[in-house]
């Protein structure tokens, strides 16, 4: 009797634990199965009052891609035009979708054929169009998009330069092919874009023009820029002429006044429009071509008849252009020129915040602390 009694109690015993380790297992599949949210912000539908917080599925990974941990991103003019549908019958979103175009953070997940890189890893990216999301806890990027971030710069300054830089490089070096005593006019160089453009033209050994309010001037010069136009007191194209190329991000009567300044041969580059046929074939319509040929006619026939050239210029995702790129952040030949940083929460006022022109450099929001 007294050797029964353990045994069942030792019975009893396992059986709880068993049931115990069956509920474990059960709650471990039910959690797998489960989805886990984000939060992000989101285009639920185009136009200025689209975009909103909200709880999204956590993205998965393809077997090319990584998955971020974001720790910061970084406002462009792009999100506003993207949110707007600017662009909606060229870059096909389907609503709702995260916005933000740049950013930087942590890998915590790879892809089965992602080699280069690893769980920990610091990386910033521009991920390629159709993909973006950078406003949000995490993103799936294709892993030939991003690139280790520069180890001179902190995250938020990391997240302040993957579109502007890789915009600056593609423009200046790729399209324009920049050489050492060329002269470039960089419009609006006190911004996130034009003080890249700037110290990269400077580099490459140009001559370089800028214009900026005249209480930007000492910030501009010291980026690299040989002159400056203060635009409240003077015309720009009245001052200057024989120039290589013009790089307008402006548009309107400030491109067409732009087209004046150059050589004969010369190239102005717009990245605010108007698109042109090239444009349609990058992202792949090229059945638009037509149309962009019109919305382009008005400035390419302007461009002919003073003997330039016009382009409309819309930069794309490229990670080994960003290793690059990062090598001359670490090297000094690039700075990143913030403005200021806002909490992940406020993300609309920093869009807002953009938008107004207030902005004397990259405004970035930094993410929360990572969830356990």
């Amino acid at each position: 009797m007294n050797l029964v009694l353990p045994i069942h109690v030792a019975a009893g015993g396992l059986a709880l634990v068993l049931g115990a380790v069956a509920l474990l297992v059960k709650a471990q599949k039910t959690s797998h199965n489960r989805r886990s949210v984000m939060k992000a912000f989101v285009v639920e539908k185009y136009g200025k009052s689209g975009l909103r917080a909200a709880q999204v599925p956590d993205p998965t990974i393809g077997p090319r891609d990584v998955l971020v941990r974001v720790s910061a991103a970084s406002i462009n003019p792009l999100d506003k035009m993207v949110r707007n549908g600017e662009f909606k019958l060229l870059l096909k979103y389907k609503t709702p979708f995260v916005l933000g175009h740049d950013g930087a953070g942590v890998v915590t997940r790879v892809g089965a054929d992602v080699r280069d890189y690893k769980v920990g890893d610091e990386v910033y990216a521009r991920p390629r169009d159709l993909r973006i999301g950078t406003f949000a806890e995490y993103i799936a990027i294709d892993h030939v998009d991003i690139a280790l971030k520069p180890n001179s710069l902190t995250m938020e300054e990391s997240a302040a330069v993957p579109l502007v830089a890789l915009a600056a490089w593609q423009a200046v070096a790729d399209l324009a092919r920049v050489k050492p005593g060329q002269k470039v006019l960089v419009h609006a160089g006190a911004g996130g874009l034009g003080s890249t453009v700037i110290q990269l033209a400077k580099h490459l050994g140009a001559y370089v023009a800028t214009t900026a309010h005249g209480n930007d001037e000492e910030k501009v010069r010291d980026l690299g820029a040989n002159e400056v136009i203060d635009y409240t007191k003077a015309d720009f194209a009245e001052l200057l002429s024989g120039y290589d190329v013009v790089l307008d991000s402006l548009g309107g009567d400030n491109l067409a006044k732009s087209l004046t300044v150059l050589k004969p041969g010369g190239l102005a580059i717009s990245v605010v429009g108007p698109p042109d046929a090239a444009f349609a074939e990058q992202v792949g319509r090229p059945l638009l071509k037509p149309v962009m040929v019109l919305m382009s006619r008005k400035v390419r026939a302007q461009a002919r008849k003073l003997g330039v050239r016009y382009s409309f210029f819309f930069m794309r995702a490229d990670g080994e252009q960003l290793k690059t790129l990062a090598a001359l952040y670490d090297g000094g030949a690039l700075r990143p020129v913030l403005d200021r940083t806002f909490p992940f929460d406020e993300t609309l006022d920093a869009l807002a915040f953009v938008e107004q022109g207030r902005a004397k450099g990259k405004i970035v929001v930094v993410m929360p602390l990572p969830r356990t």
